[in-house]
């Protein structure tokens, strides 16, 4: 069983600053990408910056230069640091993994999710 845990979150002004963070935790045998996706009320889910096991970072258009994605010192975990917040950055964030099990002597590779942490940007 695969766990994603995320810690961090809640409200902030306008031009401030947020971390978030999340930690993979179960039978992992390695984790290929791990990200963070968001959703606003009344809009698609969408990819905010991931990160892979060789350290290559993407990011969305509307956070270049204001996020930066990166790997925990403590084994499977990442944080997402947010600068210069603003009020459409408002969302529940959700971490994403993309992690390799093994099932009955298989490997297996499956997409997990967390339960999600509230951002607000807000005066």
């Amino acid at each position: 069983q695969v766990q994603l845990v995320e810690s961090g979150g809640g409200l902030v002004q306008p031009g401030g600053s947020l971390r978030v963070s999340c930690a993979a935790s179960g039978s992992i045998l390695g984790i290929n990408a791990m990200g963070w996706y968001r959703q606003a009320p009344g809009k698609q889910r969408e990819l905010v910056a991931v990160i892979t096991s060789g350290g290559t970072t993407e990011y969305a258009d509307s956070v270049k230069g204001r996020f930066t994605i990166f790997r925990g010192s403590v084994k499977n975990t990442v944080w997402l640091q947010m600068r210069s917040l603003k009020p459409e950055d408002t969302a529940v964030y959700y971490c994403n993994a993309e992690i390799t099990t093994t099932v009955l002597g298989t490997l297996k590779e499956s997409d997990y999710w967390g339960q999600g942490t509230q951002v607000t940007v807000s005066s």
